[in-house]
């Protein structure tokens, strides 16, 4: 599998995007030897979508947060703006802490594009869209868009 080097995860849908957007992991029914019937059990996503939800989960993850794992620089930075007026200082604050926490994974070789604008019809949402390149591939990712919400 061309992929493989971009890892296997878990899964993960999203549930609700009403205020905030919560994930659960995804199921799949599988066929289990000796077993009659499908089982249900977790999903898994591999390569290319891999890179895209492992980017979207950093971007997500306050920096910190995992420190008791033993992860102390995984994250972003970008719950520090919750409750920040949606101005070009904002979104341009937003690209910066985006493009310090893709600096993290090692999977990513380049930053493409990163496209932050406000929502239209909202003052408290800010639109992100990314496309990275992959290490060891030419074609893209591209992440997003997906809405990144300011008020507290």
């Amino acid at each position: 599998m061309p992929d493989q080097q971009l890892l296997t995860d878990i899964r993960l849908r999203l549930q609700r995007n009403e205020l905030r957007a919560v994930y659960g992991v995804a199921t799949t029914m599988r066929r289990v030897p000796n077993v009659p019937r499908l089982r249900e059990d977790l999903a898994t996503i591999t390569g290319r979508e891999n890179l895209g939800q492992a980017i979207l989960l950093r971007l997500l993850t306050p920096r910190g947060e995992l420190s008791a794992l033993g992860h102390p620089t995984y994250g972003s930075r970008l719950h520090e703006l919750v409750g920040r007026q949606n101005t070009a200082t904002t979104r341009n604050l937003v690209r910066l802490h985006i493009l310090e926490s893709l600096q993290q994974e090692v999977r990513v070789q380049e930053v493409i594009d990163l496209t932050v604008t406000p929502t239209p019809g909202t003052r408290d949402r800010i639109d992100v869209e990314l496309t990275v390149q992959p290490v060891g591939f030419s074609a893209t990712v591209t992440i997003g868009p997906f809405v990144l919400e300011l008020a507290p």
